[in-house]
């Protein structure tokens, strides 16, 4: 996430490492983000998933939530599609807000 937003991690609250920063309707928000939970895995992929059906179908076993993405491991998930993911997470929301 580091090489793909060119920015470093940040800890957001107590348990999001997160990557960039945009302003969102609600305030400030990481471009990208994970955390890791007891149950899974958790990436934050802004702009959701409505678009995304393609990778998704490729991508492995997982859950989706609105913004969230749910892996039991890292292990479970193709590499290369996860990383499109974060790609297309991060241009979206960068032509989004004008960056």
């Amino acid at each position: 996430m580091a090489e793909a937003t060119g920015e470093p991690p940040v800890l957001w609250g107590a348990s999001i490492v997160g990557f960039g920063r945009y302003r969102g309707p609600t305030g400030d928000w990481p471009l990208v983000g994970f955390s890791p939970r007891k149950a899974n895995l958790v990436l934050y992929i802004m702009p959701g998933f409505a678009e995304q059906a393609d990778l998704l179908a490729r991508l492995g076993k997982h859950k989706t939530g609105s913004a969230c993405l749910y892996l039991n491991r890292l292990a479970d998930a193709d590499p290369a599609i996860l990383r499109e993911l974060i790609d297309r997470s991060i241009a979206s929301v960068r032509a989004r807000n004008g960056d």
